[in-house]
């Protein structure tokens, strides 16, 4: 097993850890399903293109903007792991094969993909909770773009599903 695995989380960790290898957590999931939560509390460096775009030019998207913010959060995840991390999280929806891919073709680091199956509504009430009406266009837009290709047994990253909590109790 390995001995530098997620705190808290050693026992989700997919397949066999080499102590050697750098892994890159993306995270894959709608706005509002419980993404940043998680990166927080696994307590490893994280990588926010949200937080990005916001030092960058304040405002939650600006299409002008988006080249230097995914050039800069990719230069945040090498250096981070060149600064010695051997686990780093991208905290971003990377909801589509495109996103992922510019992670996983990196020779630097494997890459891992934890998914996260909050209902539609859910994330769309959570916003609302949030006072965030703005974001429920982007919701929407996502959850019809949504496209697991890739990502599995077969495909590049390997998943670990997490199935949102609160959904899980309502069941």
């Amino acid at each position: 097993n390995c001995p530098r695995a997620w705190p808290k989380q050693a026992n989700r960790w997919p397949g066999d850890c080499d102590v050697n290898t750098k892994r890159l957590i993306l995270t894959v999931g709608l706005p509002y399903s419980g993404k940043s939560t998680y990166a927080i509390k696994t307590g490893m460096p994280i990588v926010s293109p949200d937080a990005i775009r916001l030092a960058l030019h304040g405002r939650r998207f600006e299409p002008l903007a988006e080249p230097f913010v995914w050039a800069s959060a990719k230069l945040m995840v090498r250096s981070l792991f060149l600064a010695g991390h051997d686990f780093v999280v991208v905290d971003a929806c990377n909801n589509t094969p495109k996103r992922r891919n510019q992670w996983v073709s990196s020779k630097e680091w494997d890459t891992v993909a934890e998914v996260f199956y909050t209902d539609y509504e859910v994330c769309k009430d959570r916003a609302l909770k949030n006072a965030d009406e703005e974001i429920i266009d982007v919701i929407e837009r996502m959850f019809d773009e949504w496209d697991l290709e890739g990502i599995g047994p077969d495909g590049e990253p390997p998943v670990v599903h997490h199935v949102d909590l609160a959904v899980a109790r309502s069941l």
